[in-house]
C-alpha cells in the first residue's frame, strides 16, 4: 500500500484527512515543516500532503528543502489561502499540485490519484 505523509499542524485537519485516506492508503503526520523534512528522509513516503502555513518552518521552506535531495516526490500543497498567489507561491516552491482547505473527499482522492495511483 503506498504511504503518504501528512504534514499538518492542526489535530482536527488531521483527522479529516485519516478519515479521508483510510481505506485506500497508509499514512503519517509530521506537526511541522521541520518534522516533514526530517520524516521525508527516515520514512520514505510515496507522497507528501504539506500544509502550507505550520509552526517552526512553513510548508514552503519545508518543500524547498525536500525538493534538493527528493526532486520527484510528489508534494501536494493544502492550505486555506485559495488564492491565486498561494497557489502559485506553492508551485515556485516546488509543489506538484494544490488542494484547499476544506478538503473535498473525492479531489483529495483525485489528486493523489493522479501522482501515486489509487
Amino acid at each position: 500500500m503506498k504511504r503518504i505523509l501528512i504534514a499538518e499542524d492542526n489535530d482536527s485537519n488531521y483527522m479529516l484527512m485519516t478519515y479521508i485516506l483510510k481505506k485506500h492508503y497508509e499514512f503519517f503526520r509530521a506537526k511541522n515543516g521541520k518534522e516533514a523534512v526530517e520524516m521525508v528522509e527516515s520514512e520514505k513516503p510515496d507522497m507528501v500532503l504539506m500544509d502550507m502555513k505550520m509552526p517552526l518552518m512553513d510548508g514552503l521552506e519545508a518543500t524547498r528543502q525536500i525538493r534538493v535531495s527528493h526532486p520527484d516526490l510528489p508534494i501536494v500543497a493544502l492550505t486555506a489561502n485559495a488564492f491565486d498567489n498561494d497557489r502559485q507561491r506553492a508551485l515556485e516552491a516546488g509543489c506538484n499540485d494544490f488542494v484547499a482547505k476544506p478538503v473535498s473527499a473525492p479531489v483529495c482522492l483525485e489528486v493523489i490519484a493522479k501522482y501515486i495511483g489509487s
